[in-house]
């Protein structure tokens, strides 16, 4: 008996002991769960400051000059001179046509000229005689007359088998073909042994390369904003001069050397209401070529108070609206409405919702939801780089 009391104290006492110890346990954890650790996010402190107004536009690549090769003269061609696709300069040889015809032209207006000259002198020394022949009042005044008017028609018939020398020397010149200007020169359009046809017939075609034309377009609709925008004084017009045109190649990379607005059209197409622009490039490693496709970054304006955030920083509400994410003064979250202008370099310009001393989320959105508290840091772009130093270069 005394034994069985004895028993279920000691069971007692164990079974009260692992009570205290499982009421020990659960305490914390309890406690834990009525206050969690708030979230980290990276912030960026909205600063408004002058920022250029940049537009991207499709364009093509045009040559800076361009020009058909075409024969001269008519003939057969003898021999090709160049290399397909080399560097020629205005005035190197790049076809030869068969040149004898030419020079039996030439040889047959030498002689024809050597008679007519022949001729010239017989009858200048006849008018000489007939001139003194009527000073002396031997012959008639008619008859001298008629001297002059003979001697002066030698000379015009000397003068013209002169240009007709001219003129087959000059063929058999043109009968090498040599290029018109600086360039590159393309394809062989003709072979030796073809015949070819004065004026008519394209044997190549040289492209100055070394600097060449951007064509891009514009909607009229974005020109008409833009003035109005310089109106109103809601940006401010680029100096001329100063205005930055750059190139966006089809692979996304950034072509290196900065380019030059050449003009805007003065002329909407009716088809397309888009409105034509010219930019001019160097090129010295000939890395753009005639038709290639480009998008092309032109700075239009300065906004000089703008708005912009990370792109990362707008999301998107069910309504398709734009929203960001901005810390309060006590660390929560609230949802803040935007509207949203262009995009450019990885930023979006803010046109309304936001305002200087904002601290909006860029990173960390998986980490709260509207109404809870985080823990703010600055956002940083690579370590050690401060939200700052963005805001800085993004301006610039």
């Amino acid at each position: 008996m005394k034994s069985t009391i004895t028993r279920a104290a000691h069971v007692g006492c164990l079974l009260a002991a692992a009570g205290s110890l499982l009421g020990g346990c659960d305490q914390p954890k309890a406690a834990s769960l009525q206050q969690p650790i708030p979230g980290e996010v990276s912030t960026l402190v909205v600063k408004p400051q002058a920022r250029p107004i940049v537009r991207e536009l499709p364009g093509r690549i045009a040559p800076h000059r361009v020009a058909e090769v075409r024969p001269r003269v008519s003939g057969i061609v003898v021999a090709r001179l160049f290399r397909q696709g080399s560097e020629v300069k205005a005035g190197d040889p790049l076809y030869r046509i068969d040149p004898r015809p030419f020079e039996v032209e030439v040889m047959a207006n030498e002689a024809t000229l050597a008679k007519a000259e022949a001729a010239l002198m017989q009858v200048s020394q006849q008018a000489r005689r007939v001139a003194l022949l009527t000073s002396a009042r031997v012959t008639s005044e008619a008859q001298n007359e008629k001297a002059i008017a003979s001697e002066r028609q030698a000379k015009a018939e000397v003068q013209k088998r002169a240009a007709e020398l001219e003129r087959a020397r000059l063929n058999l010149e043109y009968a090498t073909v040599r290029a018109p200007i600086d360039g590159v020169v393309g394809a062989a359009l003709v072979t030796e042994g073809a015949l070819v046809v004065q004026n008519e017939t394209n044997l190549a075609t040289v492209q100055q390369l070394d600097a060449v034309y951007a064509d891009f377009t514009q909607s009229v609709n974005e020109l008409h904003q833009l003035r109005r925008a310089f109106e109103t004084g809601d940006l401010e017009r680029i100096a001329s001069g100063a205005a930055k045109v750059h190139l966006v190649l089809d692979d996304n990379t950034l072509y290196p050397l900065e380019g030059k607005l050449l003009f805007s059209d003065a002329k909407v197409d009716a088809h397309t209401g888009q409105v034509t622009l010219r930019g001019e490039f160097r090129n010295p490693k000939r890395e753009l070529l005639p038709g290639m496709y480009v998008r092309v970054r032109m700075d239009q304006g300065l906004d000089g108070d703008a708005i912009a955030v990370p792109q990362q920083a707008i999301q998107r509400n069910g309504g398709g609206g734009s929203e960001v994410f901005v810390v309060k003064d006590d660390n929560h979250i609230a949802v803040q409405p935007v509207r949203t202008g262009s995009v450019q370099d990885g930023i979006w310009f803010v046109t309304e919702g936001l305002k200087a001393g904002d601290k909006v989320v860029v990173e960390g959105f998986q980490k709260f939801a509207p109404g809870d508290e985080v823990r703010p840091q600055d956002w940083t772009t690579e370590p050690g780089a401060p939200a700052d130093r963005w805001t800085a270069e993004a301006g610039g």
